[in-house]
């Protein structure tokens, strides 16, 4: 069955969540099985936990899996992944110098799939289903140098989207165009955004007592987690399988989400990510040029 999809009916477009949501669940089992023979802690995180709690299963809206690790997991998997995993359906993808994702997470990508973002359509990149993966960097006791910590989150931010803030105010927005004149082409902006994130992740996840995620949105960089929440994982049901999560799941789901057991209105039961096009049966490379990449954005550059 061809899950292709561009515009569809009410009833076909949740069809595609569901098949999505497949894809997502062989996705994290590759990932689980990974990190198991390498010795990786991670966590399902966001909806994919809410779901594992609240409904033993997927949100029934939500179309993706996103993981944490503690910081020195993650770099490990960035090493171990492109050398493992090389010339295999799931690739690792990261900005890079020479690589531009317009995303502020690492991820790693089902090529035989596709899901293409409104925001990525433009760029010749990985245009499949992904698991994204957010490391969990540990908290500065020091209260100045915690608001420098997330100062230097937010200079990333800016440097790796290539974008001013738009919604904090004019100020923020003047001082996001001001930095990006500094350094004008991605390369330069890379090399910064990687000095920032040296600078925010030095206070080691092992020392801290309270954990944070600075590579996310403002929302969930002021989060400050007991680092107690995240020492371990515990499989919960999930579908026909388990999945993990924080062993102090409870407390890091009311930080992050409030009354994560409460159903949020109807209206807001809709899947999260805006998209041009999705094939949970065929590799995006089929459609360059078609739904990515086309000749209007070749002539937009």
């Amino acid at each position: 069955m061809d899950t292709a999809i561009s515009k569809t009916s009410h009833e076909d477009a949740w069809n595609t969540v569901r098949e999505v949501q497949l894809r997502c669940i062989g996705l994290q089992r590759v990932f689980d099985r990974f990190c198991r023979e390498n010795g990786l802690l991670y966590y399902v995180c966001g909806g994919g936990c809410i779901g594992a709690v609240r409904h033993q299963g997927f949100i029934p809206w939500d179309d993706d899996i996103d993981v944490m690790m503690p910081r020195p997991d993650f770099e490990k998997l960035k090493k171990l992944w492109p050398e493992q995993m090389k010339d295999g359906r799931y690739v690792f993808c990261d900005n890079t110098e020479t690589m531009y994702l317009r995303t502020m997470w690492a991820s790693v990508c089902d090529e035989e799939t596709t899901f293409i973002k409104e925001r990525q359509k433009d760029l010749d990149i990985s245009q499949g289903i992904k698991l994204e993966i957010i490391p969990l960097d540990g908290c500065p006791g020091n209260r100045l140098a915690r608001r420098m910590q997330m100062f230097w989150a937010l200079i990333r931010q800016i440097y790796i989207n290539q974008e001013p803030p738009v919604s904090k105010g004019f100020a923020a927005e003047t001082v996001g165009k001001l930095l990006l004149k500094l350094h004008r082409d991605w390369r330069s902006r890379y090399r910064a955004a990687m000095r920032c994130e040296k600078r925010m992740s030095r206070y080691p996840f092992a020392a801290a007592e309270k954990v944070t995620e600075l590579t996310t949105r403002f929302r969930y960089m002021r989060n400050e987690y007991p680092k107690e929440a995240f020492q371990s994982a515990v499989y919960l049901p999930f579908e026909d399988g388990e999945i993990p999560v924080p062993a102090g799941y409870d407390t890091y789901l009311k930080m992050a989400f409030g009354d994560y057991m409460q159903l949020p209105p109807e209206e807001e039961r809709q899947p999260k990510h805006e998209t041009v096009f999705i094939d949970t049966n065929n590799s995006y490379r089929k459609y360059k040029g078609i739904y990515y990449c086309t000749e209007d954005h070749k002539e937009k550059q």
